[in-house]
């Protein structure tokens, strides 16, 4: 039989109002009464229940996240670090990732809901903006991870993916390539923000982009090998490609591979996040990194000052990101740099 609350108070001779008023952090109790508390529910093995938490309106100390898809290193990276950062903060964590099915996202939402979490942090690119509304209405609090919604207020952490987009052309740009193709998730608004940031680094420059030379394709393996070979079938093959995910330019490393394409020599590719994807591939993806870590820690830290304050003002909390230089852009501006076999 699982332990009760009546079996920790009466191995503490203490009161089940103080156990409870330990376990909820209320009340006045010395530390030397807490500490015995913890350690015989230590000993006991005695787990408060996150339900009858919820039944009583006091908090569950848990927290909902929801991805888009799992499988991409970047939203896998980004759970860990969110994990790790509510663990710290005596936060648990129930991941959820849609593998993009809008069904499955409501599906989701509903569940957390029942689940009377303390709030939510979606990093998934909600389009019926009703599904937030409702967590406004229950009084949930929420942080959009990556993604903003102009027509809501509410807590956004997020990377300048605009001011990435531009870094990328910028940098393809001082290596001497003006025939750049991008492939990028348009329907996605971190998508679009890197392609205009990209096209505007173009047109500072003077060079305006051919719409063949944009590739529309989510951040999963077969779309992005798609992708890829509508880049080998162009009959002016662009010098260098901008990929706006990590997890793309991987694939597309691996079919150029195939293809008997060499990267950089004959074509160089730069991609976007700094996931372990970046370090693996042959060869190492330059690329544009965004600080998962602290990105994370702004998110935990935002949601749970939502919690605490509902009435807090919304933040918009935009991180700078950064060029990782690896092996994979070819410098044109070097004479004498020669194609290796």
């Amino acid at each position: 039989m699982k332990p009760t609350i009546y079996d920790v108070a009466k191995e503490a001779n203490v009161s089940i109002a103080t156990v409870s008023k330990i376990i909820n952090n209320t009340g006045r109790i010395s530390e030397k009464t807490k500490k015995k508390v913890f350690d015989i529910m230590q000993e006991l093995d005695y787990h408060p229940s996150s339900v009858a938490a919820a039944l009583t309106g006091k908090k569950t100390f848990t927290i909902g996240v929801l991805v888009p898809d799992i499988a991409n290193p970047f939203f896998a990276e980004v759970a860990r670090a969110l994990e790790n950062n509510a663990r710290i903060t005596g936060y648990s964590m129930i991941l959820c990732s849609t593998d993009y099915h809008r069904d499955r996202e409501q599906d989701y939402l509903d569940l957390l809901i029942k689940k009377q979490v303390d709030g939510i942090i979606i990093a998934t690119e909600p389009v019926e903006l009703n599904v937030l509304k409702k967590l406004n209405n229950r009084k949930i609090p929420f942080l959009m991870f990556s993604i903003g919604h102009l027509a809501l207020t509410s807590q956004v952490v997020t990377t300048d993916d605009l001011k990435g987009g531009y870094l990328a052309g910028r940098y393809l740009l001082e290596k001497g390539h003006r025939n750049i193709a991008i492939i990028t998730e348009i329907e996605r608004a971190s998508g679009k923000l890197r392609l205009d940031g990209f096209i505007q680094s173009l047109v500072d420059e003077g060079i305006n982009i051919d719409n063949t030379l944009v590739i529309q394709s989510k951040s999963i393996i077969e779309e992005a090998k798609k992708a890829s070979h509508q880049i080998f079938m162009l009959e002016e093959k662009p010098t260098a490609v901008f990929a706006s995910t990590d997890l793309i330019a991987a694939v597309f490393i691996n079919e150029a591979r195939k293809a008997k394409i060499s990267i950089p020599n004959d074509l160089s590719i730069i991609g976007f996040d700094n996931t372990i994807h970046a370090e693996i591939t042959d060869p190492g993806l330059t690329t544009i990194a965004q600080p998962i870590s602290e990105l994370a820690h702004y998110a935990i830290h935002q949601l749970l000052q939502s919690i605490e304050n509902p009435a807090l003002p919304k933040h918009r909390i935009m991180l700078a990101p950064t060029i990782v230089e690896r092996e994979s852009v070819r410098d044109l501006n070097e004479k004498d740099s020669s194609k290796q076999s």
